[in-house]
């Protein structure tokens, strides 16, 4: 999902970077990371801005946190529908993509690219929506994940199951190409009016 933070906190930071709040605390601290303390707390804020500048500085992978675009995982095996959504994707503009088919691939790839939209086939795998949803988000970075659950021949009622799971949203197979991008534009709309409330 893309997100319009522009400010973020230690924990978030730590997310990113791969390292513990307390390492980023201490960053903070010695004045290496810039940022400033909410009034009242000690509660630290780090404007993205900021840890793009310092992650450069020191070597740290970006991941894609710079690049302003919404990054997309899909997780299928069908590797021919996975290329007609990265080219889709891509075509329109403002989104990196990276594919999966497989629970290893997906955990490197979110790992890699810290997704704001996964796009995952509930029918993978012999688990359970449930805990595919709780897989996915325990891949996730800082920012929110917008999950997509999508099926071949999926009834409402499986999509209703599919939210009551965790999933965000739920698209049949086949669907448009069109429709799957108006669907993760309204979904990331809907994050970032939830994150600045």
């Amino acid at each position: 999902m893309r997100s319009n933070k522009t400010v973020l906190t230690t924990g978030e930071v730590a997310k990113i970077c791969n390292v513990a709040p307390r390492t980023v605390s201490k960053w903070f601290d010695a004045g290496h990371l810039r940022g400033y303390r909410i009034p009242g707390s000690k509660d630290r804020r780090i404007p993205v801005e900021h840890l793009v500048r310092f992650m450069r500085a020191h070597g740290i992978p970006l991941n894609g946190l710079d690049s302003g675009a919404t990054r997309v995982l899909v997780f299928d095996v069908d590797q021919a529908l996975c290329g007609a959504i990265r080219a889709a994707l891509t075509e329109h503009g403002g989104y990196e993509v990276k594919t999966a088919g497989s629970a290893l691939e997906a955990g490197a790839a979110a790992q890699e690219i810290k997704p704001h939209v996964v796009i995952v086939d509930v029918t993978l795998s012999e688990t359970s929506p449930k805990a595919l949803s709780c897989f996915i988000r325990s891949l996730a970075s800082a920012e929110p994940t917008c999950l997509l659950g999508v099926a071949r021949g999926l009834t409402d009622a499986q999509g209703q199951a599919l939210l009551q799971a965790g999933f965000d949203a739920y698209l049949g197979k086949p669907f448009d190409v069109r429709s799957l991008i108006q669907l993760i534009e309204e979904r990331t709309r809907a994050g970032a009016v939830q994150e600045n409330a």
